[in-house]
């Protein structure tokens, strides 16, 4: 049975108890769900092709397209006809997922202290512990205003931010990565 959206709840199935953390992971304790939501978040993917082409752990189409109907269905992502395309949709994080971004800070920091993490793949969790929950309020802010309103990335906002530090970590290594096999 689901719960009604009207009463602020997701449209999800009771699960198999009505414990606050069974629920979230049996919502979100898949591999890939966690994972395209981090895309569309962090990587500011929208479209199915951009999830699929820039997916580092590289997800299959027919997964991607399970996971995102998923989502979609949960009230996580909402998904919009892209007005510059009649066969592309927009995928856009609902207000649910935009406050999974102090979950996914501490996964991401969880991640970086205790498992053997790439630089360039951990450089964002490491702002975003750094930067704490003023750095979180001002990244969903920046997402609301992004996947609620319809208002542009901005340029000096945390996602650009998050984005270029990524970028450098990134370059460096791959410049560390040809040095070591020219040797």
């Amino acid at each position: 049975m689901s719960q009604p959206v009207g009463t602020g709840r997701l449209p999800v199935p009771e699960g198999k108890s009505g414990c606050p953390i069974n629920l979230t992971v049996e919502l979100l304790g898949d591999r890939w769900s966690l994972v395209v939501l981090r895309d569309v978040m962090f990587g500011g993917y929208r479209h199915f092709r951009e999830l699929l082409t820039n997916s580092v752990e590289g997800i299959a189409s027919n997964i991607l397209a399970s996971r995102l109907s998923k989502l979609v269905n949960s009230g996580l992502l909402s998904r919009h006809d892209d007005p510059t395309h009649r066969q592309k949709i927009d995928y856009r994080l609902t207000e649910a997922a935009i406050e999974l971004v102090p979950v996914m800070a501490q996964l991401g920091a969880w991640g970086s202290r205790w498992l053997p993490t790439s630089p360039e793949l951990s450089i964002r969790a490491q702002l975003l512990a750094d930067g704490g929950p003023e750095m979180w309020q001002r990244f969903m802010d920046e997402l609301r205003a992004i996947h609620l309103e319809g208002q542009p990335q901005r340029a000096d906002g945390v996602l650009a931010e998050l984005t270029l530090a990524y970028e450098r970590a990134a370059a460096a290594a791959d410049r560390h990565r040809c040095s070591s096999s020219s040797q």
